[in-house]
């Protein structure tokens, strides 16, 4: 069985159907990164999945629990930490003070450890707190009673880029310890830099789930070309070229006639041999064929939104 589980899962609120028929799992120890913008549908999934919300249909388990029994669920959650996107701590409290009441309830075996990495203020009120020392805090109280499965929302919001780095780095340890971990995020590097898949949702509906490599695969590459001879604009006119745009710039006693380029950038999804060849009669100065990025991917799905 899966380490997460939805089958049809649905929220209605009438006006608002922010949840609308989810279905796909989470294998144990997987990275899932959980996509979207902001009002996706995201945060409303995750309520779901830990019982803060009801579903209006559908259903989910977490590590075998069936999310809408109440009893099942808090034996899951024995083994769940859970950041949310806004932490909600005390402001009156101390760090340490905060950490001490979760360790009451679920325990702090790896207290100190995540400490040493994530070192929040303890000592300060969490009134006092910048949002990163909010955040750092609110990752030591999810991982310190060392959970087999972790459900993060936005986790890395007031990082500075180092600590984000750090995190990562955190993520891929733990991920080596059997520890399953599903995010959501509109941060799109960094789901790429550490999932081995995503799921993307749109207005609630899950537009598709895919391995990371494979989506980026195919959504093609980015490819530029640089001549030192002018290339008509028909030999790029090949299955798998979008997005062509073509530069004539002005060199010293150079002209280009119409319908001809000498610099070309275009996204491509077909054989990489087949557009080469289309070009090998051509005095080529450059070219260069990189991944797309997760933004140009994440585009074609939402349609520019």
């Amino acid at each position: 069985m899966a380490a997460i589980e939805l089958e049809g899962l649905t929220k209605d609120y009438g006006e608002v159907l922010a949840a609308d028929d989810l279905t796909f799992s989470v294998d144990h120890g997987e990275i899932f990164g959980y996509l979207g913008p902001n009002g996706a549908g995201k945060t409303t999934t995750i309520r779901l999945l830990l019982g803060f919300i009801s579903p209006t249909a559908g259903s989910a388990t977490l590590l075998g629990r069936d999310v809408r029994d109440r009893r099942a669920l808090i034996e899951a959650k024995r083994r769940i930490g859970y950041l949310s996107d806004e932490p909600g701590f005390d402001e009156q409290a101390t760090g340490a003070e905060i950490l001490d009441l979760h360790a009451s309830i679920k325990g702090d075996t790896r207290r100190e450890e995540l400490l040493e990495s994530f070192d929040p203020p303890l000592e300060r009120r969490v009134r006092e707190y910048s949002r990163g020392n909010v955040q750092k805090l609110g990752i030591v109280s999810t991982f310190m009673h060392d959970p087999d499965l972790v459900i993060l929302d936005e986790p890395t919001s007031g990082l500075d880029p180092l600590m984000k780095q750090r995190f990562a780095d955190f993520l891929r340890s733990e991920q080596e310890r059997g520890v399953t971990v599903f995010f959501s995020s509109h941060i799109l590097s960094e789901v790429r830099r550490l999932c081995d898949r995503i799921g993307i949702i749109r207005n609630g509906r899950l537009v598709t789930v895919e391995p990371i490599e494979t989506l980026l695969t195919r959504s093609g590459k980015v490819v530029r070309v640089a001549s030192a001879t002018p290339i008509p604009v028909e030999r790029l006119e090949i299955d798998g070229v979008h997005d062509l745009e073509t530069g004539t710039p002005k060199r010293a006693n150079e002209t280009v006639p119409d319908g001809e380029f000498i610099e070309c950038a275009f996204t491509f999804t077909g054989d990489i041999n087949t557009l080469l060849a289309q070009l090998q009669d051509y005095e080529l100065m450059d070219v260069s064929i990189e991944e797309a990025p997760l933004e140009d991917v994440f585009l074609r799905f939402y349609g520019g939104e």
